[in-house]
């Protein structure tokens, strides 16, 4: 028997209340509702939510990888990276083609959720024209870098294609 949606889960919660003058909503509710409302549900607050966006299957042996530069290296400003496909092809945005991608670059910080979209910001970098290396400036000091194969939507391959992180160090 499935598990009943509280109203407030739902597309049709009305998110007036959550603005309507001389009204206070609990900061919980408040949080909870606004979660609910993007898809964005707390665990715990109702049944495990299933992704918002299909996934792309991808093949069993993908991998993404650094081709330069190597983990470890020290090296100066705007650096080159490169990027490695095995087992797939690369395909731009927009476009979907069995069994391709497009790269993303994480830079210093985590691989995002699976479900979603690939944030595009200064740590998530996209290359949606089917790129395959950047010369990206850095300012001086360690930096991680990794990779990961979004499908034609920038959403991560099911399971995901991620590269090893790398650490680099920038000198002046």
């Amino acid at each position: 028997m499935p598990i009943p949606v509280p109203i407030w889960r739902t597309a049709s919660f009305p998110t007036s209340i959550l603005r309507m003058p001389g009204r206070r909503v609990c900061g919980f509710f408040a949080g909870v509702a606004l979660a609910a409302i993007s898809g964005l549900v707390p665990v715990g607050l109702a049944e495990a939510a299933e992704p918002a966006i299909p996934r792309t299957k991808r093949p069993e042996q993908a991998q993404v990888y650094f081709i330069s530069p190597e983990n470890g290296a020290t090296l100066t400003s705007p650096i080159v990276v490169r990027f490695g496909l095995r087992e797939m092809g690369v395909a731009p945005a927009g476009v979907a083609q069995p069994q391709t991608g497009h790269h993303h670059l994480i830079v210093d910080a985590e691989v995002p959720p699976s479900g979603l979209p690939i944030p595009k910001n200064d740590h998530y970098l996209h290359f949606g024209g089917g790129q395959t290396e950047v010369s990206l400036p850095l300012a001086p000091g360690k930096h991680t870098l990794q990779l990961l194969l979004g499908d034609h939507n920038h959403v991560p391959h099911d399971p995901p294609v991620v590269s090893e992180r790398i650490t680099i160090e920038v000198r002046k």
